[in-house]
């Protein structure tokens, strides 16, 4: 009976793995990025490369330009800075979408635009919807590969028996299978935990998404009735009649920031600007601690008295913290840089489980014919080798791209993504075509486009790696230093591979002697 169920595990556990590998490494792999979203924001839209020490910011002098900025029945936002986005912003909903304003927060003078999605507005939307925005399609993905991983890391558990044995072993076995299921092992009980608290969390944030039935039934008006009973959210509505100025918003910020016992704010916001009942949201910062608290103080935005404060429930702050926890936006660089370690441990996790697959099935499939193997060869290159191509070439396309850059109606920003997406789709391809050696390709390419990202933003920015660190600019001189890490690391696997390759090929001209006598 134990032996049949723990087979009924294996069974699961593989095919599991085969069938949402890729879309896993997807969401891993951006994942992996988002823990530093707002650093990639910075080397790749130089106009943020700020310096910002934490300093008070008097924001008063805004008002007036945040009320000619935004349109009169939209509410405006002055979003405030912090050591990971130094630049002060005022968004509003334009005609165009979501638009925003940035300024230097020492001297509150404009900046140049941020032209990129890069961080925070590509890879964290990728992360949770894959940009398919269409019924949900891509939150439903990430869904489904959140409750995946769930299911790979019990049956994992379950169907490795001597778990703790194999955390020690990793035998440098002249077959590849046996060194992937080793480093598939080890990869598996380091990040157990973290994965699965991950994917756990992922899928606990979008509840109200998956289960909405439960939202319809416990809360009156479905998911605004959810949205303001949970969050005790509160509103009052427009007059439509004239209202006095508005009243000094730093006073709002000093009044808050002593309630909550020094915290400073992250977003100050204004409702109905110019009328009657205009009102003024403050929220706390999402730095200090691991939930992402969302208890703000809402005042009357003429006279700054307190119109009502926000009290969290305990269900929701449960919620809260699963999602700071998921999110990782807090200000502590030890767990930051543990997240991105562990994050790129579940990647190799990934790779490791879909090769082993390949390697472990190859010779059955040649001897019987079947081309599985070749196909799933293929997809797994372009699946997670062409993520990390991908990715690199966004970076590389930002780099090169002048300023205001358009091309067949489509913005800079646009182009970085065709870019992204153009490199994606290639790699398929060549991992079609180049079976065996697409691996090693894929390694020297990602190693060259790894160095030429940092020459380029030495050449384009000025800000080489010594430079940025001396000037402060730690978020440009960090990328620059993963990036070469990442060559060093591309370059000693393409090596290894191609060693390896050429082992094998001499191993099998020497089984055929009478064909090395014809040469």
């Amino acid at each position: 009976m134990g032996a049949t169920f723990r087979e009924s595990m294996g069974w699961l556990h593989t095919w599991s793995g085969l069938v949402v590998g890729l879309l896993l490494f997807a969401i891993f792999w951006t994942g992996t990025l988002c823990v530093f979203d707002r650093e990639i924001d910075r080397w790749m839209n130089p106009s943020t490369r700020l310096v910002y020490a934490g300093e008070p910011i008097a924001i008063d002098g805004l008002r007036e330009e945040a009320g000619r900025l935004s349109p009169r029945t939209a509410p405006w936002a002055i979003v405030l800075p912090t050591s990971r986005d130094p630049a002060l912003w005022i968004g509003y909903r334009g005609r165009g979408g979501f638009e925003r304003t940035l300024f230097d927060p020492l001297t509150l003078k404009p900046v140049a635009p941020a032209e990129s999605w890069a961080g925070t507005r590509f890879f964290f939307p990728f992360h949770h919807t894959l940009h398919l925005r269409m019924w949900n399609l891509g939150t439903w993905l990430t869904g489904l590969a959140g409750v995946a991983m769930m299911v790979l890391c019990i049956s994992g558990v379950i169907i490795h028996r001597k778990i703790f044995v194999d955390f020690f072993t990793l035998r440098r076995s002249r077959q590849p299978h046996r060194l992937l299921l080793d480093l598939h092992n080890t990869t598996g009980t380091l990040g157990f935990v973290f994965y699965f608290i991950m994917s756990f969390s992922g899928v606990t944030i979008l509840a109200s998404v998956y289960y909405p039935s439960g939202v319809w039934v416990a809360f009156e008006g479905g998911r605004s009735g959810y949205v303001r009973d949970t969050y005790d959210v509160f509103s009052r509505p427009r007059l439509n009649q004239p209202g006095p100025p508005l009243g000094s918003l730093d006073a709002m910020v000093a009044t808050a920031r002593e309630a909550w016992g020094g915290l400073n704010p992250g977003l100050v916001r204004v409702f109905h600007h110019g009328d009657r009942n205009s009102y003024v949201e403050v929220r706390p910062s999402i730095e200090a601690e691991v939930a992402m608290r969302t208890d703000p103080f809402f005042f009357d935005a003429a006279t700054g008295a307190v119109l009502y404060r926000t009290y969290i429930r305990e269900t929701s702050q449960v919620q809260q913290f699963l999602t700071g926890l998921h999110f990782a936006q807090f200000r502590h660089w030890t767990l930051r840089w543990l997240y991105f370690a562990l994050g790129l441990l579940g990647c190799v996790l990934i790779v490791t489980g879909l090769l082993f697959w390949i390697e472990s099935r190859r010779k059955a499939h040649a001897a019987a014919g079947w081309k599985g193997v070749g196909f799933v060869e293929g997809l797994t290159v372009g699946g997670t080798g062409g993520m990390v191509l991908a990715t690199l070439a966004f970076f590389v396309a930002n780099r090169l791209l002048p300023s205001g850059a358009t091309f067949m109606g489509g913005a800079r920003y646009e182009l970085e993504i065709w870019v992204f997406f153009a490199a994606w789709v290639l790699s398929f391809a060549h991992g079609w075509a180049r079976r065996g050696a697409a691996w090693i390709d894929q390694c020297w390419l990602a190693a060259g486009l790894c160095i030429l990202a940092v020459i380029l933003n030495a050449a384009t920015t000025g800000d080489h790696v010594l430079q940025a660190w001396t000037d402060g600019k730690l978020a440009v001189a960090g990328m620059d230093l993963v990036l070469l890490a990442g060559a060093f690391a591309a370059t000693v696997t393409a090596w290894r591979l191609q060693h390896r390759r050429q082992g094998a090929a001499s191993k099998q001209f020497r089984h055929h002697p009478l064909e090395g006598q014809s040469s």
